[in-house]
């Protein structure tokens, strides 16, 4: 081991909030992952001099510098220039890197610039970063002999892929990488946070693996993490843990880490070569969107239809014109007509309707916003509805995330 990381991102919108920083998010996840400590974390915008005030900060308590952002051809690209003004190193154009840059233009048709040109510029003694997505190299350079630095382009897609080909063995390879630190998350719904915290306590005070809580839009996850000297020592440690957990949680637990519950109910289906279709009101078609957002989902999803006015639902999902004038379009009778109606209509095994008062208007003392009906139309045609009231107090986007995950969940939850 040579010391501790510390990532700094490069980008005025980064600070306006106009970007996401996923980029800080994933290379601290890689860091983990390779046992690289990592204590500190750096945002600035495209400023030479807060650039440099930062670099200084920097070199004074960590020993590799990981910056991303700031690589283009335009003038507000500062960072390659920028780090060497700081260590006093003129800047050399790369015949090499001029070359790549012209090619990748005429693949696509383009002619490149004079300013694409500075992408070319590296400070002396620096090694070429290859860029296999983009044209902005990046570069690993040692302006001394206790300090390594790599730069990335801000472009995630062109970072990761940077990263996965070329840093990763070179870390490797020059002693960086330790102990691994491996973590697995297991991801539930329908439970609390506080709920489940009181269910898994025990564990949490637990050194290696350790376990931590936390939620996500209605979901919370148990994310078990453990520091061994390989993946494979890692995950041995984990797996007893994992299964004490899940066993614990039950039906509650329905998945881990990239799992999704779109994700989990395709592979319900399709283990069962059943089909499912679905009628949305409040939700606009949101689970629609889940479920085809999953690989391979014409497998099993057939389609939906959005019935926002009363007359759709009527018209072409058969409900009663007497159950929408007595209960009103959100009510458990509509719910079921409409599951019951979308099976029928598109002739699938499942049928899901959602109906409800995803606001911020509309609601009243009876029917109050959040309150939402799920009816679900199974093989053997029997359709029942269940209702939940989800509050107004998160806002209309709440209701109908929660509403999409709830009746995912529902379905799940009858395979089980």
């Amino acid at each position: 081991m040579k010391g501790s990381a510390e990532i700094i991102c490069v980008g005025t919108e980064l600070l306006l909030g106009d970007i996401l920083n996923s980029n800080a998010q994933y290379l601290a996840q890689q860091l983990a992952q390779l046992g690289i400590p990592h204590y500190y974390q750096t945002v600035v915008g495209d400023n030479v001099a807060r650039i440099q005030q930062a670099v200084a900060i920097a070199c004074e308590r960590s020993q590799f510098l990981i910056f991303t952002g700031g690589l283009g051809p335009t003038p507000d690209d500062l960072t390659t220039a920028t780090l060497a003004s700081f260590f006093g190193t003129p800047l050399i154009e790369r015949p090499e890197i001029l070359q790549d840059i012209q090619q990748k233009f005429a693949q696509r048709g383009r002619t490149m610039s004079d300013n694409n040109r500075k992408q070319a510029l590296l400070p002396e003694g620096a090694e070429v970063l290859p860029n296999p997505v983009g044209s902005a190299p990046g570069m690993i350079w040692q302006p001394r002999p206790d300090l390594l630095i790599m730069t990335f382009p801000g472009v995630p897609s062109e970072m990761r892929a940077m990263w996965q080909t070329t840093s990763v063995a070179y870390l490797k390879q020059q002693g960086w990488v330790g102990s691994t630190i491996y973590s697995r998350t297991l991801r539930f719904w329908g439970i609390s946070e506080s709920a489940l915290a009181e269910k898994v306590a025990p564990f949490f005070d637990q050194e290696n693996p350790t376990v931590a809580p936390y939620a996500s839009r209605g979901e919370v996850r148990l994310r078990i993490s453990a520091k061994t000297a390989s993946e494979v020592a890692a995950q041995q440690l984990i797996q007893p843990v994992e299964a004490a957990i899940r066993e614990i949680a039950g039906a509650d637990c329905f998945g881990a880490d990239e799992d999704t519950l779109a994700a989990v109910v395709g592979k319900g289906l399709r283990s069962r070569s059943q089909t499912l279709s679905v009628a949305e009101s409040c939700t606009g078609g949101g689970l629609g969107q889940a479920l085809t957002a999953v690989a391979g989902s014409s497998e099993y999803f057939r389609g939906g239809l959005i019935a926002y006015d009363n007359a759709v639902k009527k018209v072409w999902l058969n409900v009663e014109a007497k159950a929408l004038e007595t209960d009103g379009a959100v009510s458990d009778i509509v719910a079921q007509q409409m599951a019951a109606g979308i099976k029928t209509q598109l002739q699938t095994d499942w049928g899901i309707g959602i109906t409800g008062i995803a606001g911020p208007d509309g609601g009243s003392a009876d029917k109050p916003v959040g309150l939402v009906y799920i009816g679900l139309s199974d093989p053997e045609g029997h359709t029942q509805s269940y209702a939940y009231h989800f509050g107004s107090d998160r806002g209309r986007e709440w209701v109908r995330h929660v509403s999409v995950c709830t009746a995912l969940d529902l379905l799940r939850r009858r395979f089980l």
